[in-house]
């Protein structure tokens, strides 16, 4: 669930592979009761290997422990903050799928509704087809449908260097992202396999908008973020910035990780849509996970629908669910929660199914780091 999970996420069109310089570390001092030690440790590791800064949040029975490393701008040197505000990536999938079972619980629609009773002829071309795939199918990965992050047009555009910083500021519409997708096979015919694919979750926002007559960031924010208390989440839409406090966040915006490092902070989030343009901070997704996995936020039903999960073959002891993965950690403890990349930030946030002991952390680069690495010291370190 770690960096695999990144390049699961809405930067697969960049290779990620070892890093080529490192920065220096500093970290939080260790509160009272736990240490966190070999947490903050592999916070270090993680800049040592290359990513310019760690920022993070555990909470569990003793408390709330907040831990840094590195930097938050490599101009300045100025240090990372445990408060830091940063792009979540595919995290904003687990939101997205809770407002879609809201729905559901409230007899708005049904997961076995097709698509295309929601968005006639929208999945149309090359074999795609709305009639046969199902919101479920969207919500887990099993649709079929082609992820149009995968389009190397598309990834020249805006994922390498030259097309980013011509394009990072254009405005794209969910539905041109499902033109692109569309304009290619599908992977396999809908519920006859697994395949990440974020053009699911660009439908399943087009879906939350059809039914509810509202953007799928206003229901997020109305539904989640609001009763939560959630002061630093946020669904920003075409806005590129970053809201304070924040770091900057850095990529190589090639497909190898040996070149030049670049501050990709800016950029119109509309290319990651409701697969991955929402903004948080470590202690506001311990919040949101730790109240979706006590059934805060969906009835016993929804929830149990959520955590039914799919096998994922490229992840060992890993399974998932409708925009929630169920991982096994190597100690045997079971996490819930999900992965997040976008340029320069490759984010993590997971808990125990009992929702008592949660994790979140982001690194501002996107080419190196083990994040397993993290996630296993915070809840296998003896």
């Amino acid at each position: 669930m770690g960096s695999r999970t990144l390049r699961l996420g809405l930067v697969g069109a960049v290779a990620l592979t070892a890093a080529s310089f490192t920065a220096s570390a500093t970290a939080a001092p260790a509160p009272t009761g736990q240490g966190h030690r070999a947490t903050r440790e592999a916070m270090d590791a993680a800049v040592e290997d290359g990513v310019p800064g760690v920022a993070g949040q555990a909470k569990d029975k003793y408390g709330t422990w907040k831990g840094t490393s590195g930097v938050g701008d490599l101009r300045t040197n100025k240090p990372r903050s445990a408060h830091d505000r940063y792009r979540v990536g595919s995290i904003t999938k687990t939101f997205v799928s809770t407002v879609l079972l809201q729905l559901e619980a409230e007899g708005r629609l049904s997961l076995d509704d097709k698509v295309d009773q929601w968005l006639p002829g929208v999945v149309r071309g090359n074999g795609h087809d709305g009639t046969r795939i199902t919101l479920r199918q969207l919500l887990n990965h099993t649709s079929g449908i082609f992820n149009y992050t995968a389009d190397e047009e598309f990834g020249r555009t805006f994922f390498l260097k030259d097309g980013f910083f011509k394009h990072r500021y254009d405005t794209v519409t969910p539905e041109r992202l499902v033109r692109i997708a569309t304009s290619h096979k599908p992977d396999f015919a809908p519920g006859t396999s697994w395949n990440y694919s974020n053009t699911n979750f660009i439908l399943a926002g087009m879906v939350i908008e059809k039914a509810t007559g509202h953007s799928y960031g206003d229901e997020i924010r109305r539904r989640i973020i609001q009763p939560l208390g959630l002061h630093a989440t946020s669904v920003p839409g075409t806005n590129p910035k970053v809201p304070q406090p924040s770091s900057r966040a850095y990529g190589k915006l090639a497909e190898t990780a040996t070149g030049p490092t670049y501050d990709v902070t800016e950029l119109n989030p509309s290319l990651a849509g409701a697969a991955g343009e929402m903004i948080s901070d470590s202690g506001d997704l311990n919040r949101f996970y730790s109240a979706l996995l006590r059934g805060k936020l969906l009835p016993e039903a929804q929830l149990a629908e959520m955590k039914t999960t799919v096998k994922v073959d490229e992840i060992p002891d890993a399974g998932y669910g409708l925009g929630l993965m169920e991982h096994k950690l190597s100690c045997g403890t079971v996490v819930w929660g999900h992965g997040g990349g976008i340029h320069g930030s490759s984010s993590e946030a997971v808990t125990t199914a009992d929702g008592r002991h949660s994790l979140s952390f982001n690194f501002n680069g996107d080419w190196s780091g083990s994040s397993e690495a993290v996630i296993e010291a915070e809840f296998c370190a003896k």
